[in-house]
């Protein structure tokens, strides 16, 4: 049986310059509501041409806002940009200019790690992050020159993102 008939009153979304099918399709500043909080959709292309961060505003007075990165921004990192319409100068320019002009206390969650870190700041990544401190040159030059094993699983995963998981049925 497919998740979606289990679900049927869940709506999938997904960023429209993804080109992929979803119940919604996100734009850059597009607010998603859901009891009395609502995220506001960051578009930061660059690992894919679809990545979109949340960002939770402050909930009161002292308390910080948080942002939900994806791929994109990770801790101590940022997504691979050598596939799935990757754009290292593009990802560069998102963070730079969308992420880190968030406030510094902003807590950035993203969605995994590789050390098993969960949380860092927005002061944090752009002072200790060592791809994005650096200049946008050096950047796509270190992008440009990971040499990256191709994802084991990426020729199953990318079909079940782009159609919506519409011909993979779930257990």
């Amino acid at each position: 049986m497919k998740f979606m008939a289990l679900r049927p009153s869940v709506c999938s979304s997904i960023a429209a310059a993804s080109g992929a099918a979803a119940d919604i399709q996100l734009q850059h500043g597009d607010i998603i509501k859901f009891g009395s909080l609502a995220l506001h959709a960051i578009a930061t292309p660059g690992h894919t041409s679809g990545c979109l961060c949340f960002y939770l505003p402050p909930a009161g007075a002292g308390a910080p806002g948080l942002v939900f990165t994806g791929d994109a921004l990770l801790i101590r990192g940022c997504g691979r940009t050598d596939f799935q319409q990757g754009d290292a100068a593009l990802l560069y320019d998102g963070i730079h200019a969308k992420l880190f002009t968030l406030p510094d206390d902003t807590l950035v969650y993203p969605g995994h790690d590789y050390k098993g870190r969960t949380c860092s700041s927005i002061a944090e990544e752009k002072a200790h992050n060592p791809r994005l401190s650096k200049s946008k040159e050096e950047f796509v030059e270190l992008m440009d020159s990971l040499g990256l094993p191709y994802p084991k699983q990426i020729d199953r995963a990318l079909p079940a993102n782009l159609e919506d998981g519409a011909k993979f049925p779930y257990a």
